[in-house]
């Protein structure tokens, strides 16, 4: 990389993990903290309000998107990071599970992960754009990991309040980084060749992608309407202190990831990661229903589900910037976030009905059909370079 490529990179990818921190801070802690709120006894409404920041995402994501490529990014990422602040602000001042799933709507009204992710792309050459996409989903793995450990602690300091003004604090540091840190990029004239819709929703790779992402986000989100209740009630643990579960979790998945990549990188085996990762995630969502029963047991399925997360959140950002296409990638990655977002809000929903129905093993057997269903699509991703 070039110094200008390096300082954009780092700029754009320390800006996504700033804003999605202070999205995935929520997770780990809420179904639990939310508890001895109007309306947080009942998971189907814990899990709405997880999920609704994805509704809205969802439709955001594409207009946000297109007026990147007519506006700019930066102007586009502001506004978007303006809502996320408002949002937060919203869920810190709101006394029950109602009016924090107001506040999440208008956190998730701020869809800008297509235009960073198509600024990064305008600022780097296809030659090494692969490496700084890598960043970008590395970055949102390491942000989840902190989500863990922090949440929990943020919790015992201030309550959902505190936890909500430090999300509106990480949304203003994102917009100093926005203004401040990264260059602007000049994008050249438009192609004439103007891509249209149908065109990305038929491209083959992007498909099977945007499937991919679907099924990962809504996963996650479903396990974590479950998951947090489940670890406190074995271990005997109050939400405060769940990061004693999280912390040792992390670094053991981390210890087994960072290998994992490398190596990926190394051998451009993006495909065979891609695979193995989703193989390795469908073994996990199998376990956890026996696992669930003990808590030692929970925590190493959890070891687990964050190695193939983590690996498939950095490999997945990488190979949508091969196939996306290249003069509006503002379109095509919008209709990737709004899968993305779309698994969010499925999953907070899914999760609550199922739980509330079906209990956590109802989540679980929901999350190994997807994760067949996405291994099955899987395995026609054919090797990117």
């Amino acid at each position: 990389m070039t110094a200008d490529e390096r300082r954009a990179s780092v700029a754009l990818a320390g800006l996504f993990a700033c804003r999605m921190l202070g999205l995935f801070l929520l997770l780990p802690v809420f179904a639990v903290a939310a508890a001895g709120l109007p309306g947080g006894d009942d998971p189907a409404r814990v899990g709405l309000a997880l999920g609704m920041y994805g509704l809205t995402q969802a439709f955001m994501q594409i207009p946000f998107g297109l007026a990147s490529d007519r506006w700019g990014r930066r102007p586009v990422v502001m506004a978007g990071l303006v809502l996320f602040v408002a949002g937060s602000v919203v869920c810190a001042l709101a006394d029950d599970v109602f009016w924090i799933t107001v506040g999440r709507a208008i956190q998730g009204a701020g869809a800008i992960s297509a235009a960073v992710t198509a600024w990064l792309a305008d600022a780097t050459r296809p030659e090494v754009r692969t490496r700084a996409m890598a960043m970008v989903g590395a970055s949102i793995g390491l942000s989840f990991a902190l989500s863990l450990l922090l949440a929990p602690l943020l919790v015992g300091w201030g309550g959902l309040p505190g936890l909500f003004w430090t999300i509106a604090c990480l949304g203003v540091a994102s917009m100093a980084v926005a203004w401040f840190r990264v260059p602007v990029v000049p994008r050249g004239e438009p192609s004439m060749n103007r891509a249209r819709m149908a065109d990305v929703l038929r491209h083959p790779g992007l498909l099977r992608l945007n499937f991919g992402v679907f099924c990962l986000h809504l996963i996650q989100v479903a396990l974590f309407v479950v998951v947090p209740g489940l670890l406190a009630r074995s271990g005997g643990l109050a939400a405060s202190a769940l990061w004693q579960v999280y912390l040792p979790v992390i670094f053991g998945s981390f210890v087994l990831m960072v290998p994992a990549i490398f190596l990926t990188e190394k051998r451009r085996a993006h495909g065979q990661a891609l695979r193995a990762a989703v193989a390795g995630l469908l073994a996990v969502c199998l376990l956890l229903p026996w696992a669930s029963g003990g808590f030692a047991a929970l925590a190493l399925a959890l070891t687990g589900f964050f190695v193939v997360f983590n690996i498939l959140e950095a490999l997945q950002p990488s190979l949508v910037s091969r196939a996306a296409p290249p003069e509006f990638k503002g379109l095509a990655l919008g209709v990737y976030n709004t899968a993305q977002a779309a698994g969010l809000f499925l999953g907070g929903m899914l999760g609550g009905w199922l739980a509330t129905r079906h209990g956590p093993d109802g989540v679980f057997w929901m999350a190994a059909a997807l994760s067949a269903a996405w291994l099955a699509v899987a395995w026609t991703v054919r090797r990117p370079d």
